[in-house]
């Protein structure tokens, strides 16, 4: 079985997605967007799609800001080392656990100082996600649009949330997968995408990793791990595809799906251009800051359809690979197949995420069930933000 999967990996591309990801000069009709790029569900990055935004020449002075959003609290995430909803080293084990930022709510002008002023031992980021942009962001909805005009009119509905990101390049996000279609709009700096399709579902190594999340102490400026009671394991990629060059061959031979197979779609997304990031496409994202000092956008979540193409990706996930099976990871996190470390077979399924895993309630962490066309469809996917 592991040849047919690997075969599908080079099908793929040949047949549909290349081997870059289509750059449009200008945003496509609906229909265009509609057959060409949601239908395939293939990524596409959009020149020119909001050069009418005010955001774009505003935002980029921290002072406009702080001003508008001099009162305003909101939810400030805090690690150590910028690596939130990744992956770190178990503090009393030789395994490995999932951690989530420690939230701070804090007044905005001096969120957006801890961003663009980093301190030792400190990542401060802007991510909180579960349509904050609508909430927390509000005074600042007049500086872009509501929702993406020709996206809405050709999936048929208006996003679920929309969310705003603020951080600076000491955060990346460890690669994940969502349940929304997702367009993803760059107003200041850059973005730096690493993308596979889900067809490349065994290739990122999946395992249940126990649940923990950053406490921060500001009299002592220490951070330390806090395990979830009850014990909760997440479904989650074991790859890190930027390693150390020191451990590169180390994780070459761990992850070999990975790294020797074929390469991530890379993509930078540059202030005033939108990404479609199709459903249940695992990304990584790095980011570069831009004049102001972080880097900011603004991403639509558009409810994805629960078709034919989510039973085949299903269907897929529930197929062995041996040298998935087969594969221990030495941090002693897949122990069998019918406990708590299930193999990534029976976790693949399950697997899902956005750039946060634990941090939100009601918009993005709690699909498991998921309701479509009034009834209740029960995912086989344990999800995180």
């Amino acid at each position: 079985m592991e040849g047919k999967v690997e075969s599908l990996w080079e099908e793929v591309r040949e047949l549909t997605l290349g081997t870059t990801v289509d750059r449009l000069q200008s945003p496509p009709t609906p229909l265009q967007f509609l057959r060409d790029f949601v239908s395939q569900n293939k990524p596409c990055i959009i020149s020119n799609a909001i050069p009418h935004w005010p955001a774009l020449s505003l935002w980029s002075t921290p002072s406009y800001l702080s001003t508008a959003l001099s009162s305003s609290l909101v939810s400030l995430h805090l690690t150590p080392d910028g690596q939130a909803d990744a992956l770190v080293p178990h503090p009393s084990q030789s395994s490995l656990c999932f951690v989530s930022a420690h939230v701070q709510p804090t007044l905005f002008p001096q969120a957006l100082d801890l961003i663009r002023r980093p301190p030792n031992h400190l990542v401060a980021y802007l991510q909180q996600q579960n349509d904050c942009f609508r909430t927390e962001y509000s005074v600042l909805e007049s500086d872009c649009d509501a929702h993406i005009p020709w996206a809405s009119e050709a999936l048929g509905c208006l996003p679920e949330a929309v969310n705003l990101w603020i951080g600076n390049h000491l955060s990346q996000t460890s690669f994940h997968k969502d349940h929304y279609e997702n367009l993803y709009a760059v107003v200041s700096g850059e973005k730096h995408f690493l993308l596979l399709p889900p067809t490349d579902v065994h290739r990122m190594y999946i395992k249940e990793y126990p649940a923990a999340r950053y406490s921060y102490s500001q009299e002592n400026g220490e951070f330390r791990l806090e395990f979830e009671e009850p014990e909760r394991y997440v479904p989650w990629s074991s790859v890190d595809p930027c390693p150390a060059r020191a451990s590169l061959k180390q994780e070459s031979l761990k992850f070999p799906l990975y790294f020797n197979g074929p390469k991530p779609f890379e993509v930078t997304v540059k202030a005033g251009e939108v990404l479609y990031l199709p459903s249940m496409w695992f990304h990584h994202v790095r980011q570069s800051p831009g004049d102001g000092g972080c880097t900011i956008a603004v991403n639509y979540w558009y409810d994805m359809q629960f078709d034919i193409k989510y039973a085949y990706f299903n269907f897929l996930q529930s197929l062995p690979c041996r040298s998935i099976d087969d594969q221990t990871i030495p941090e002693g996190d897949c122990e069998d197949d019918s406990g708590p470390h299930a193999s990534s077979n029976h976790l693949n399924s399950r697997f899902s995420g956005d750039e946060s895993a634990t941090n939100n309630v009601e918009i993005h962490k709690d699909r498991d069930n998921v309701q479509v066309h009034e009834r209740t469809f029960v995912l086989d996917s344990s999800m995180f933000v």
